[in-house]
């Protein structure tokens, strides 16, 4: 796995000094005003590269790029990279070399720039350590939970019911009606009734013109033919001489005597 890692280049820049530093007598830091700034032991260029998690700053000859230091870094900050108390520009940092063997040396920028550089490329680097870190961690931990079946089991069918579309009989859905206002309203159940509209109610003429009468007894016949008389005739009838109206029922009296031989009505019948 790791010959299959690439090396990336992460910041490269091309003059910075390099200075031999007394040890530390102290846990208080290192301090850049100790150092002979004026008068550095070496002088080329530095890049800082990185394979897999690891970075590396090499320390390379200006002209010929031949090395001439490299200090793994396996965390940032941390003791491979130190910065001094007195200066943003002056960084201590642990070199090793093929066999094992390690020191520590100072370097320094001459701009600020390349010295904000320089420790922005190192903190960018292990921020992605940290993130892939955390997703190779959760992912082991998904693969370790228990796994939903959410597959359908044999024999098991979902329904969808879904507006506007053809219903599994063939037929086809009823569409929303749109009401007022952007409202979209209902359809009546399949199985409602629309109540019919209401009878308008009868007109005060049409009360007077038409009138039922009511049941007629035997015991008041002639009575009752005088009640239909007066409801049925019109008002011009109504204004009508006495005389005619009793003539009127003097014929059908007369016309009744005048059969002697009949025989007795039922008593369904009215005798007028």
């Amino acid at each position: 796995a790791a010959e299959l890692e690439y090396e990336s280049v992460l910041c490269v820049k091309s003059d910075v000094n390099v200075y031999r530093i007394p040890p530390r007598t102290s846990n208080r830091g290192y301090r850049a005003s100790d150092w002979k700034l004026d008068h550095p032991d070496w002088t080329g260029r530095l890049r800082v590269t990185s394979k897999g998690k690891t970075a590396y700053i090499k320390l390379e000859d200006k002209v010929s790029g031949e090395l001439f230091a490299q200090a793994p870094i396996d965390q940032y900050p941390g003791i491979a990279v130190e910065t001094v108390t007195d200066s943003s520009r002056y960084f201590v940092i642990r070199i090793q070399d093929g066999t094992g063997r390690s020191a520590f040396i100072g370097i320094g920028f001459t701009d600020r720039g390349d010295a904000f550089d320089f420790n922005v490329s190192l903190q960018d680097h292990f921020k992605w350590v940290k993130q892939e870190t955390e997703i190779s961690k959760e992912s082991q931990e998904a693969d370790t939970r228990p796994k939903l079946d959410l597959g359908f089991k044999e024999g098991q069918t979902i329904k969808l019911n879904i507006g506007n579309m053809m219903t599994k009989k063939g037929g086809v859905a009823k569409p929303r009606v749109s009401g007022s206002g952007g409202l979209s309203l209902l359809p009546p159940p399949p199985g409602g009734k629309i109540a019919a509209p209401p009878v308008p109610p009868p007109s005060s003429t049409a009360i007077a013109n038409h009138v039922t009468p009511p049941p007629v007894l035997k015991s008041s016949i002639m009575s009752g033919a005088d009640i239909l008389l007066d409801l049925d005739a019109p008002a011009s009838a109504s204004k009508a001489p006495a005389s005619a109206t009793t003539d009127l029922w003097g014929d059908f009296s007369t016309a009744s005597s005048a059969v002697p031989n009949q025989a007795p009505q039922q008593s369904s019948w009215v005798q007028f």
